[in-house]
């Protein structure tokens, strides 16, 4: 009877245990099956479900467009015609300007007012030509608004200066080729200004993919492989996946974009558009809510002080290179008295002689910061100390900062010159025929750049270290990329060991604590070996008896 009652205890133990696996897996595939159903997901869906984008004008049939254009002006008064608000709204934007707000009205930030980079250091008051030819205007703020920039859909490139140069020359000709020339260049001009659409990757990237002086050199997260990307590089933007364009995202009031980044956050509201479906669909949490995973998701946990960017961007430069450093205190080098330049293994220019020394890195883990939405940048009229790495541009926030969220960043370091009399950093003028890169003569261009600030220089000069931050925003990754637990929850390399003031599960840890805890386990252990002993020996008894 005994062995019969062995044997149905564990025919009834092993009948349990099959239930239990049957439960777990019917629940995991139930969770598997809902896994879509994550709050954040159906917003976004919500959000995104209208993908056709509804045109109800073909601008190449309006007669006003077919006519002949001989200059740059003559275009933006014919598109002012019908968009008469357009021009007046464009000039008060950033685009325009290139001038930022700021809560400091002595401190003019943005790339026409003091601000500086450790990339080409400045515009010098849009004196630099090299640098404004990204800007919105036909020749910089001095034309009018180049309203193709941003508008036009034709595939191919022009360059609008010597296309209205060429035309005129060759059509005050009377020779039949340079006619036919003329004929050729008029009908670029034309199919450019005919075909007018909604802003794209294409528009947008032609200044901010190639921002301080080539492809990727700048962002990190911003290149030429954005304007066709598959959705393992961007879940958002990719042509297989949702194939947002920019605008999706950096929404417009009045021509003003969404998104750009001074001492004002791009969105002072965390609101979701259920909250207010007015709101700049410039962050996350417009689409996918503050709470976007599943109910009881631990993830969940972590959004009030992790921004979604930390975990769903595990690198950047995942396919283009994107420069790490740029050294100015070794430009200058010759070779037989010649300038040069030299490539590193990635193909990227690591010694350029009007440049210096510059390094590139390719699938980059980013660096983290609070970050409350606000970029503090340096002016050329600050004071700094050359002694430590000058934080030209650096993230404010802090872990005390409701606002705050721990932030993925690429950071650019180099060398560059400050006035070692003053302790101001330099804005050497560049290009031009005082520029750097044209006399090689370091006192003539610092000279002439600070007096286009009306800034006195000392004469006296040596270079500095720096760094420089850029948010990390695009290259979404798909959910299967993302960041794993353990690359921050760690005690060795882990992604946030430069953070500190708080306690981390897996990185941090407390000696007395730990003490307690072990002893606590071994006790209980014990007690659990002496009770299971008691237990058998005092089973063997009674069955003794």
């Amino acid at each position: 009877m005994k062995k019969l009652s062995w044997v149905r205890r564990f025919y009834l133990l092993f009948t349990l245990l099959i239930c239990l696996l049957f439960v777990l897996t019917s629940t995991a595939g139930a969770k598997q099956k809902d896994a879509d159903q994550a709050p954040g997901r159906t917003m976004a869906r919500q959000a995104t479900k209208a993908k056709e984008i509804w045109i109800t004008v073909d601008h190449a049939t309006h007669k006003a467009l077919q006519k002949e254009f001989k200059s740059g002006a003559e275009v933006t008064n014919t598109c002012l015609s019908c968009h008469s608000e357009a021009g007046s709204q464009f000039r008060k934007t950033i685009h325009w300007t290139w001038l930022g707000s700021s809560a400091d009205s002595e401190k003019r930030s943005g790339k026409a007012g003091d601000s500086l980079n450790n990339f080409c250091i400045s515009t010098n008051n849009m004196q630099d030509k090299s640098c404004s030819a990204c800007h919105t205007g036909w020749n910089a703020k001095d034309g009018g608004i180049n309203c193709l920039v941003c508008h036009s859909q034709e595939k191919e490139q022009i360059n609008w200066t010597e296309a209205f140069e060429d035309f005129q020359a060759f059509s005050g000709s009377d020779d039949p080729e340079d006619l036919e020339l003329a004929k050729e260049i008029q009908d670029s001009i034309q199919k450019s200004v005919q075909s007018i659409g909604r802003p794209t990757r294409k528009n947008c990237g032609s200044c901010h993919f190639y921002g301080g002086g080539g492809d990727g050199v700048k962002h990190g997260d911003l290149d030429s492989s954005i304007t066709k990307p598959n959705k393992a590089l961007d879940v958002h933007m990719g042509l297989d996946g949702q194939k947002f364009e920019c605008v999706r995202c950096h929404t417009t009031v009045l021509h003003n974009v969404a998104g750009r980044i001074y001492s004002k956050p791009a969105a002072t509201d965390r609101k979701s558009l259920i909250e207010d479906d007015l709101t700049p669909k410039i962050m996350c949490e417009s689409c996918h809510s503050a709470k976007p995973h599943k109910s009881g998701s631990k993830a969940n946990d972590h959004t009030d002080k992790v921004a979604c960017q930390s975990c769903h961007i595990p690198e950047y430069a995942r396919v283009n290179p994107t420069k790490m450093w740029w050294d100015w205190s070794k430009a200058g080098k010759k070779k037989n008295g010649k300038p040069y330049k030299t490539k590193d293994s990635l193909g990227k220019y690591d010694y350029m002689s009007h440049k210096g020394e510059m390094k590139w890195a390719k699938n980059v883990k980013p660096e983290y910061f609070w970050f409350n939405g606000s970029i503090n940048t340096l002016t050329v009229k600050d004071v700094i100390d050359p002694h430590n790495v000058v934080q030209v541009s650096a993230p404010v926030g802090s872990r005390e900062d409701i606002n705050s969220r721990i932030f993925p960043f690429k950071v650019h370091r180099g060398k560059q010159p400050y006035d070692k009399v003053h302790k101001t950093l330099l804005a050497p003028l560049l290009s031009g025929k005082d520029g750097y890169w044209n006399t090689f003569d370091w006192q003539r261009a610092l000279t002439k750049g600070m007096q286009s600030f009306d800034l006195p220089f000392s004469g006296q000069f040596d270079y500095v270290e720096t760094s420089y931050v850029f948010p990390t925003t695009h290259m979404v990754a798909p959910k299967e990329n993302v960041v794993n637990c353990i690359e921050c929850h760690s005690r060795e390399n882990g992604r946030l060991a430069n953070l500190s003031g708080f306690y981390m599960p897996g990185r941090d840890s407390f000696k007395l604590m730990n003490i307690f805890g072990w002893a606590a386990i071994i006790v209980s252990l014990c007690g659990v070996v002496l009770h299971g002993l008691g237990r058998v020996f005092t089973n063997g008894r009674r069955g003794g008896k």
